[in-house]
């Protein structure tokens, strides 16, 4: 007798017969991917998560998400630099999702409908005490605030903000965004206390009885350099000029502006000089594309009348001019003086040379260890000194607003766990979601929203905003562009494709599951996923 294939020796009806699970070598399993705008966020905000709300239209659950991260989404959307955009797989199908215009428009939304930060549901009876009201800062003593612990802010200036309020022109960032998201943060329960200087934190500490202590005084000192100079030139730093903006009077810089650096800080004191009638001069000793500052900003100046002048560095400086001498680079690409020099009139000269952190009032704290002007901390953001944590501008690492945001973020979680005598163990990070897991045919070509701009004469003239956000309808359109890398957004691909039925829809909001009793492994659903969230794994695992 000959013996017949397996396949049809099976009873028809039987539940052997229906489960051809039973073939199977791999099986389909959903997994979520760390997306490349949240792993390229200094603030470590989950990006793809919040566009999933807000292409939906539930912009509250939107905002909420970032919060979860990021206090500040208003003030970000304007002063962030969106490294996660450079990581946008979106650019490889045609640009990049406007995630921090969406960001902006969140924030704004959020504010105009007077929107709250939810309030903790204990409290600690822990007292930790945040020194300097800068994003570091703020971020800290928001997170800790919504931990449930008693947090009390300290900074010697008359406002809080820190460098956005003091080193941020008004341009990009209105005061009434900057006062309005620090408010809120006020109603959680933070409590500010202004015009205080810490001289001596050891007795800060002890007077306060405070439990744990965040650092964040950001960087708000000018680095200086020697350049000779007759006693009637008149020679300022930058910190000093945009703080005075903050002020009754603008600082008296004449027409002819000079400054001198080619950092972020050096163009924002040229754009503010040119909207305070000056004809300003940007003098930096390298080229423009290798200017620290970023490449819109200086795009930006130009088109507001700055001039640039490469390759150059100050020699001298006397009443009414300066003496240039023209530099080259080697062949690592440091400038070299070449004995070529030209004089040019200068009513002021501005140094815009970057900034340091006054450290003295850490004097008598043991364990805390400074090197080359910055804190040293651990991957917890501690000092050498037990409880005594840091961030933003003081440690090593990137200077701007959204890095100083993360260490508020990564600090207060390590502070809340050291409360409760624990050391805190961030969460593994989980795998990436390149653009080659995507099948990107799927989705169809949407050109970028573009942010628009205040018209050039009133940029010149005034301080009013120059970017402007997206309306409700352009930023849902930005929302819906997002590819959802590595993550099921339902879009039911898989319950159509799979040819034995296997894929079970569990409802809006839960994704599927797979039936793995009919499910014979053929990799259809994973092969045809757009966004890359199905992987296909051994049998055996």
């Amino acid at each position: 007798m000959t013996q017949k294939p397996f396949a049809i020796t099976l009873d028809v009806g039987t539940s052997l017969a229906n489960r051809t699970g039973s073939w199977r070598t791999m099986r389909p399993v959903y997994a979520a991917h760390l997306p490349p705008c949240q792993a390229k966020c200094p603030a470590g905000e989950q990006c793809q998560a919040w566009l999933f709300h807000a292409e939906s239209g539930d912009y509250e659950a939107a905002w909420l998400k970032i919060a979860e991260d990021n206090p500040l989404p208003a003030c970000m959307g304007r002063v962030c630099y969106h490294t996660c955009e450079g990581a946008c797989n979106r650019g490889e199908l045609d640009e990049s999702v406007g995630i921090n215009a969406v960001e902006r428009f969140l924030g704004d939304h959020a504010l105009e409908k007077g929107w709250d930060f939810p309030k903790p549901e204990r409290r600690s009876g822990k007292r930790v005490l945040v020194v300097g009201s800068g994003p570091a800062g703020l971020s800290c003593a928001y997170h800790l605030a919504r931990m449930g612990h008693d947090v009390e802010v300290v900074d010697g200036a008359s406002a809080a903000g820190g460098m956005m309020r003091y080193g941020i022109p008004k341009y990009r960032l209105p005061r009434r965004v900057l006062d309005a998201e620090i408010d809120r943060i006020a109603r959680l329960g933070v409590k500010f206390r202004l015009d205080h200087e810490v001289k001596n934190l050891a007795e800060e500490m002890q007077a306060g009885r405070f439990d744990a202590v965040f650092l964040g005084v950001g960087a708000s000192l000018a680095r200086r350099t020697y350049i000779p100079a007759g006693d009637a030139a008149h020679i300022l730093d930058a910190v000093s000029g945009l703080r005075s903006m903050e002020g009754e009077s603008a600082p008296m810089l004449g027409r002819r502006v000079v400054v001198y650096g080619g950092g972020n800080t050096a163009i924002d004191v040229a754009r503010t000089a040119k909207r305070l009638g000056a004809e300003p001069l940007v003098v930096y000793r390298r080229t423009r594309e290798r200017a620290p500052a970023h490449a819109f900003e200086i795009e930006e100046a130009i088109e507001e009348g700055v001039s640039m002048k490469w390759l150059s560095t100050i020699a001298e400086a006397e009443a009414g001019e300066i003496r240039i001498e023209k530099m080259r680079l080697d062949e690592n690409g440091s400038p070299q003086p070449t004995g070529e020099f030209e004089t040019i009139p200068a009513d002021s000269v501005v140094l815009a040379l970057g900034q340091e952190t006054n450290l003295d009032f850490l004097s008598g704290i043991e364990g805390v260890k400074v090197e080359r002007g910055s804190v040293l901390v651990d991957a917890n953001m501690m000092t050498g000194a037990n409880g005594i944590f840091a961030g933003g501008d003081m440690v090593p690492g990137e200077r701007n607003v959204t890095t100083a945001i993360g260490h508020g973020k990564r600090a207060a979680r390590a502070i809340d766990a050291y409360l409760d005598g624990r050391v805190y163990e961030a969460p593994a990070p989980l795998a990436p979601a390149p653009f080659g897991r995507l099948n990107p045919w799927y989705y169809a070509d949407a050109p970028k929203s573009i942010r628009p701009q205040l018209d050039l004469v009133r940029r010149q003239t005034t301080f009013e905003e120059v970017l402007q956000g997206l309306n409700e309808e352009t930023a849902l359109f930005e929302a819906r562009r997002c590819l959802s890398c590595g993550n099921c957004f339902e879009c039911d691909n898989c319950y159509g494709v799979c040819p034995d039925n296997a894929i079970i829809k569990l409802g809006p909001g839960k994704k599927f599951a797979v039936n793995y009793d009919y499910c014979k492994g053929c990799g259809i659903c994973a092969n045809e996923c757009p966004c890359g969230a199905i992987e296909m794994v051994p049998e055996d695992i």
